[in-house]
């Protein structure tokens, strides 16, 4: 069964907006499998088996908790439970077969729709049209009707953004320059990538700025003060990704500082969201065996013979 663990946490992650609950009930699928397994009749795949018990652990988790958000998408007094990204070695370290089920589907914007999307037809939409799962396979995952898979699906997909593509090695290019400006804290050259209209937020603070200007000001009142920095670009969510670490003035030890996932058009940085939670940096660093004081992962531009990683110190190369 260990052959489906990495698709496994993809599909929970789709389901739940967090790779570590993804995890844990991955973990809890295989025990409830391997309990079950003389029940298993062979009628289906073990793959199709897993993802049924997957599917209904996820159902199951849903009905616990509010749903995961990013700030621009809480309502007023709605509760805090933020969505998390996925490094993008995650994703790519499946089986060439399972890789490409981890292609589509993740970005910061499709999931954050789907969270909106009651849980069922949720499930039905990604094994439908991410998965690309008949309707008859579906309605025997999930003990519905054909004709009630194709109507939730239908409804679901009205309510969907348009379909994405993984970011361009141009793109990772301009979060790499992004992240350099960053490092030297040259506000001018960060602002110079930016869109007019770019949105900026940082989990877990329930803000949000719009529109270069907003974004401007909230750096040159920011990152002067924050000390030492060091960052390396990467992806998350098949998006170009920038982790940092600082050391504040005075402090002897680097500090998890933030994950900021770029989506960039048209040569300009458009959304940011940057994710300033401790446990979202170190699950970037385990993943890519990255350390503040070095490592790291390299973007599509190192793979292709392009500029690659921005992995600096201030006053160092």
């Amino acid at each position: 069964m260990e052959e489906y663990r990495r698709e496994l946490e993809v599909h929970c992650y789709r389901m739940l907006g967090s790779l570590h609950e993804a995890e844990d009930l991955v973990q809890e699928t295989y025990l409830k499998a391997w309990r079950a397994r003389d029940g298993f009749d062979h009628r289906s795949s073990m793959r199709t088996w897993l993802y049924r018990i997957a599917t209904n652990a996820c159902l199951d988790a849903l009905k616990a908790r509010p749903r995961r958000a990013l700030p621009v998408d809480l309502a007023p007094g709605e509760a805090e439970h933020w969505l998390e990204p996925i490094p993008d070695s995650v994703l790519d370290a499946a089986d060439p077969a399972a890789a490409l089920v981890a292609k589509e589907g993740v970005e910061l914007a499709f999931l954050a729709a789907l969270q909106h999307l009651p849980p069922r037809p949720r499930a039905v939409l990604i094994l439908r049209d991410v998965l690309d799962w008949s309707a008859a396979e579906t309605a025997t995952l999930l003990d519905m009707s054909v004709p009630a898979v194709n109507s939730a699906l239908q409804r679901a997909k009205a309510r969907m953004p348009a379909e994405s593509r993984p970011a361009t090695a141009a793109e990772h290019e301009v979060a790499r320059r992004y992240a350099d400006a960053f490092q030297r804290a040259d506000i001018p050259a960060m602002v110079s990538l930016l869109a007019e209209d770019a949105r900026a937020s940082m989990p877990p603070w329930r803000i949000w700025y719009q529109g270069k200007n907003a974004i401007e000001q909230s750096l040159r009142e920011g990152r002067p003060g924050l000390g030492e920095l060091r960052v390396r670009c990467t992806g998350a969510n098949r998006q170009p990704a920038v982790v940092a670490h600082v050391r504040p003035p005075g402090a002897a030890q680097w500090q998890p500082f933030a994950v900021s996932v770029l989506h960039v058009a048209a040569g300009r940085i458009t959304d940011m969201i940057a994710f300033h939670d401790p446990a979202v940096v170190a699950l970037f660093d385990r993943s890519e065996s990255g350390r503040p004081d070095g490592g790291g992962a390299s973007t599509p531009a190192d793979r292709q013979g392009g500029t690659g990683v921005a992995e600096r110190r201030n006053g160092h190369g």
